[in-house]
């Protein structure tokens, strides 16, 4: 914790449309990213120039938000999400950072999408939404993405709670996510890492 709070001091304080999306996003109770996994994903975006990215659950659009403002001025995001109402939340605050004309808000439930989706060599997949439909997600995601490029799944250590033993009161959510780090982990076609940003990314970089 103490660290935490160290990093938490020692960073610069995000952009003030990002403080208010954070601040709505906790009113509202809409689950989103911490802001260190924004960070995170906003890096990995700048470090490969990401062009091409496609994200599996939009809510309020926090995550999409940080992708979005480290894009390059040729990049575009695809963002998956069935909810109406929080998407429309997403699409007014990416009008008002300027970067609405760089995303395109899709919603239909992710896995009908992705069964039909057209395009390839993506950069950077980041995944976001039902725990018990990762492991479809993954499979679906990973012959889009090209050669070196990277999926990103958040949730991975489910508060802490992924690492405890196993019980019979274990939710449908906790079985699914220790199933699937598992999976991931030891995927053939991924070089694939968790580390404890936030609630446990997951970082797998595509090799074969």
């Amino acid at each position: 914790m103490r660290d935490l709070s160290y990093l938490t001091r020692l960073h610069r304080e995000p952009s003030p449309l990002l403080l208010e999306l954070e601040q709505q996003s906790t009113y509202d109770g809409i689950p989103s990213v911490d802001r260190a996994s924004g960070r995170l994903l906003s890096t990995l975006v700048h470090a490969m120039m990401a062009n091409r990215i496609l994200e599996i659950g939009t809510a309020y659009g926090y995550s999409t938000l940080w992708m979005a403002l480290a894009l390059p001025p040729a990049g575009h995001i695809w963002t998956i999400d069935p909810d109406v109402e929080r998407t429309a939340v997403a699409h007014a605050y990416l009008e008002r950072a300027g970067v609405a004309d760089k995303v395109d808000i899709i919603n239909q439930p992710a896995l009908e999408v992705l069964e039909m989706w057209s395009q390839r060599n993506i950069d950077i997949i980041f995944i976001d939404a039902e725990k018990t439909e990762y492991p479809a997600y993954l499979e679906l995601a990973i012959p889009m993405l090209k050669r070196s490029g990277l999926v990103v799944i958040d949730n991975l250590l489910w508060s802490g709670e992924a690492g405890a033993e196993p019980s019979s009161r274990d939710s449908a959510d906790l079985r699914a996510v220790r199933d699937f780090n598992k999976l991931f982990l030891h995927h053939p076609q991924l070089d694939a890492t968790i580390v404890p940003v936030g609630d446990g990314i997951g970082i797998g970089a595509r090799i074969e």
